[in-house]
């Protein structure tokens, strides 16, 4: 049988059926959620949308909208998963990008900007009810035949759109073989098995919980538990709640729970295996076993994976979670002679197969079939991985790049500031003047930024500490967007 999504979906149903996912407060069986895939897979196909069809998908998490990725899945159709906070005229303009055949989002959301020949599918209430086109039901009869098991293993499974942090977010295509890697990779990192129920809280239009946390579980035959909106209240108490033993997590949303949540509210949880390893959130909150990586959507949506017990110190100034580690066995690397990280896969369809443009894939790689990924890293003495930061979004002071997130953390916890980000602006000479640029409601704490500039080397330290009125981060993963940070939108500069 041909191995493709469609199939590994099927076959995980025979072997598990039982196997629970969605979001925390509704959640269904796989063996339910294959016989709604099954309709869906039949309106889709009434709607005009078979293998190949593009279809853009803008919404939040929900138990449908995974319901709606598996019916694409048994069709065919390739769904394009879109940030549905974008403005309109942003998603205007990655909708020509991406020609859809129709556009997906939830009955009485927004309707999205789009051509006015494409249709849009609403697909709340598709497991009770039909997909509607237009406002009208579809017929929601099974389909007869599910041609999404005859895609080859290099077809285009869908795509996920870059951050587009400092253009338009380019769409992103990733084939059948790349997901069904990525899901063994981290079935078997995290030694996922029916026991276990993963919790992956951030939106499903990012690699996070669709590539790691849905398909890594599903993988390992675990339940994989959604949230429709990541918050720290009550966080703890639905971890214990709903027995979740793999927690897979990013920096941002991990920062957060750091600042508002303690220990004690952590108490009694039973996670024992963490994606994206923090020092301070391990010590903190007593996980066992946690990992650092480094990847991208395009780069595989992980290229190296280390694992990392409880006790276990780094002491690099990038800190832990930039330790990036080894590769896996399908992907090589290498770095330039300025430290950009390149990265290949060793048989077609390992990475990305290209971002979209004029209809067609621009497989991006070199005449050596490199990717450059733009990102900075260096290699530690026994030949491991260590991510420094964005080429574009790196820092520079005397020759020496300077560990944003390291510098980021030093004052993360300053009384009187609600918000932070490290930037820089140009220097006299070569070199980058480092900024801290705030948010706070009264007046900046010099003296207290000072005293903690004071522990860190002196290319690290601040040159200027400027208050803004916000830090400007992605909706989706609460990354800081640096390219936004808008030194003319200094309310207030302070020199250190």
């Amino acid at each position: 049988m041909t191995e493709n999504l469609a199939t590994f979906l099927l076959g995980r149903a025979e072997l598990r059926p039982d196997l629970r996912f969605g979001v925390v407060e509704d959640q269904v069986t796989l063996a339910e959620a294959v016989e709604v895939g099954r309709r869906i897979a039949g309106d889709l196909a009434a709607a005009g949308l078979g293998p190949g069809s593009r279809l853009g998908v803008i919404g939040d998490t929900s138990t449908e909208y995974l319901l709606l990725w598996i019916g694409c899945q048994l069709a065919g159709v390739e769904p394009a998963l879109i940030n549905p906070t974008y403005p309109d005229d942003l998603l205007g303009a990655m909708l020509e990008v991406l020609a859809p055949a129709a556009v997906a989002t939830p009955d009485g959301v927004r309707r999205p900007a789009h051509p006015a020949s494409v249709s849009v599918l609403g697909f709340d209430g598709v497991r009770h009810g039909a997909l509607r086109r237009d406002g009208t039901d579809l017929p929601g009869v099974a389909a007869a035949s599910l041609p999404g098991m005859d895609r080859d293993e290099l077809a285009v499974a869908g795509y996920m759109h870059t951050s587009g942090t400092t253009g338009l977010p380019k769409f992103c295509a990733q084939s059948h073989r790349y997901y069904l890697r990525l899901g063994r990779l981290l079935a078997d990192q995290m030694a996922l098995s029916p026991v276990d129920r993963v919790l992956a809280p951030l939106p499903m239009f990012h690699v996070n919980p669709l590539g790691y946390g849905f398909m890594g579980g599903l993988t390992g035959m675990s339940d994989v538990v959604a949230m429709r909106r990541f918050s720290p209240t009550g966080f703890w108490d639905m971890v214990r709640e709903q027995r979740i033993t793999a927690l897979i997590l990013h920096a941002p949303p991990g920062e957060i729970l750091k600042r508002r949540t303690t220990a004690q509210d952590a108490a009694g949880h039973r996670i024992r295996t963490q994606f994206f390893a923090d020092q301070d959130f391990v010590d903190t909150f007593g996980i066992p076993v946690a990992m650092s990586v480094y990847g991208s959507t395009e780069a595989a949506g992980l290229s190296h994976v280390w694992q990392w017990r409880n006790g276990e110190r780094c002491d690099i100034p990038e800190g832990m979670s930039h330790y990036a580690g080894m590769p896996r066995n399908d992907i090589e690397w290498s770095l330039t002679e300025d430290g950009e990280i390149l990265v290949r896969d060793r048989e077609p369809g390992v990475m990305f197969s290209g971002y979209l443009r004029d209809g067609v894939l621009d497989p991006a790689r070199d005449e050596d079939g490199w990717f450059h990924t733009g990102d900075l890293g260096r290699v530690d003495e026994a030949g491991r991985l260590i991510f420094i930061e964005r080429f574009a979004e790196s820092i520079r002071v005397k020759g020496e790049f300077v560990p944003i997130e390291h510098v980021e953390r030093t004052f993360a916890d300053t009384p009187g500031l609600t918000d932070l980000a490290l930037w820089k602006r140009p220097g006299e000479l070569r070199d980058d003047e480092v900024v801290l640029m705030v948010v706070t409601d009264g007046e900046i704490p010099v003296a207290e930024i000072n005293a903690r500039a004071e522990t860190l080397p002196r290319f690290m330290r601040p040159s200027w500490i400027a208050r803004i009125p916000e830090v400007p981060r992605d909706a989706g993963a609460g990354k800081v967007q640096r390219r936004r940070l808008d030194l003319d939108a200094v309310e207030e500069w302070v020199q250190c």
